[in-house]
């Protein structure tokens, strides 16, 4: 989203048209074999992965416990539910990767050579889930699917606890948040007199690192996006109404398997292309005007960021092609300039640099890299949310960014480059996912047989 524009992740070090991995090629790209006995979504956890995340976090902690709960269901008679009823709690998504509710999570840690984890379910319900549908509960299935050996029903997790604070030795971590503020274990812990921690900082600084499970669902998430705004590129004519450029742009993101949407679609025509956060969408596009569809697709918990403007019909007048080249410029240099050890704040200033020195008279009597113009940041963490943990860290290996330069304000309707894909790898590689047409001497996406898209592997660098 533009509010703070850094980083996504995620792209294949090769070079692959998205035409071929189109639904009419091999099916939906977001596909998946779904588990029968797994609630939500039904895709299976990594759990080598988790069990890696666990086991990291144990040892940093070294003594102590650490209780995580999972997200409960919403009520469809009380809350504005109006996509699914349900998304996991990150911390328990990040260390568990199921999709079951009201779940509890306590790893203890009592040197390096004593971990343990246990899960915690609710008992199956066969009556409620005529309602609800399939629910994990404690038996050899769960055990079996999570890759956590140990799974007990939830009435015996208080004497857990008291077992686990005692036996470590140590302080007791739980992740404090909106959701997780009202919990009554949770309050007990943290003002019951005894040693309890926020959990965030050390899961945060874990999250800011993506690993390869974490990778490849961002890199599906980058591609079922791109394929929805290759749609809405191809379907836009004049006199379009927003709404229906974001239905085709939705339907394509659907069709391709999202699990749901990353953030509210952005589909700004004409004057609202300069509205950062407009989703609105309900204008009547006008010939030559430009659209800015800044709109992305979440699959496996994990969303991309992407953004995209373009002439409604098809063709770019000089004025805007000049402001578009000047940006994309922009977005390049910054690209071409990413290194781990770096900051964003770094990158900003590269990218100012580049504006300044290249803008001419498009901005008038001012440089288009005034506050005036260039007036928000170059991009953000991406990754479990679209402004993920990690903003102010330096780059290395396995952080993911979005870069999103954008010139709005009085020269034109805002001209913004996409957020592109970008991985740092080892060792000190850039990668970047990005739908075509990419410049302006491409042939414009209502015009084209076929846009599509290429992963650019960047040469290796040194940090």
């Amino acid at each position: 989203m533009r509010s703070f524009p850094l980083a996504l992740a995620a792209a294949v070090v090769s070079f692959a048209p998205l035409a071929a991995q189109s639904p009419t090629a091999v099916g939906p790209i977001g596909r998946y074999d779904v588990v029968p006995e797994l609630p939500g979504m039904g895709r299976a956890p990594d759990t080598a992965a988790t069990a890696r995340r666990r086991r990291a976090l144990l040892l940093r902690i070294g003594h102590g416990a650490v209780l995580i709960p999972a997200a409960h269901e919403r009520d469809l008679e009380k809350d504005y539910v109006q996509d699914n009823d349900f998304r996991q709690s990150n911390t328990f998504f990040y260390f568990t990767e199921l999709e079951t509710q009201d779940a509890w999570l306590l790893m203890t840690a009592r040197g390096p050579d004593s971990l343990e984890t246990v899960l915690f379910l609710p008992p199956r319900n066969p009556g409620q889930e005529r309602w609800t549908g399939l629910r994990l509960g404690p038996d050899s299935t769960a055990a079996r699917l999570s890759g956590i050996a140990t799974v007990l029903p939830t009435d015996s997790l208080d004497d857990r606890v008291l077992i686990a604070r005692f036996r470590s030795g140590g302080p007791v971590y739980v992740p404090l948040n909106p959701t997780t503020r009202d919990d009554r274990r949770i309050l007990d812990l943290m003002f019951g007199g005894g040693d309890a921690r926020n959990l965030n900082a050390l899961t945060d600084s874990m999250r800011a690192v993506k690993d390869a499970d974490e990778i490849a669902r961002l890199r599906t998430a980058v591609n079922v996006s791109v394929a929805g705004h290759i749609a809405a590129m191809q379907a836009a004519r004049p006199g379009m109404y927003e709404y229906e450029l974001e239905a085709v742009l939705e339907d394509g993101f659907r069709r391709n398997g999202a699990d749901r949407l990353g953030y509210p679609s952005i589909v700004g025509s004409g004057p609202n292309t300069t509205t950062l956060h407009y989703d609105v969408n309900r204008r009547r596009t006008r010939d030559g005007e430009l659209v800015l569809i800044d709109a992305a697709a979440e699959w496996g918990q994990y969303t991309a960021d992407v953004t995209r403007t373009f002439p409604v019909n098809g063709r770019f007048t000089p004025r805007q092609k000049a402001i578009y080249d000047l940006v994309l410029g922009t977005q390049q240099a910054a690209f071409d300039s990413v290194r781990p050890g770096m900051t964003m704040r770094q990158l900003e200033a590269i990218a100012r640099r580049y504006m300044h020195d290249h803008s001419g008279t498009l901005c008038g009597d001012k440089t288009c890299d005034d506050r005036e113009y260039f007036n928000h940041g170059l991009g953000h963490p991406i990754g479990m949310d679209v402004h993920d943990v990690g903003f102010g860290r330096p780059f290395q290996t396995g952080t993911v960014i979005t870069i999103e330069r954008r010139a709005s304000g009085k020269i034109t309707t805002p001209i913004t480059r996409p957020a592109s894909t970008i991985r740092h790898t080892s060792p000190s590689t850039a990668s970047r996912s990005s739908g075509r047409p990419r410049c302006t001497n491409h042939h414009p996406p209502a015009q084209s047989a076929a846009s599509v898209t290429t992963v650019v592997a960047l040469a290796a660098r040194k940090p």
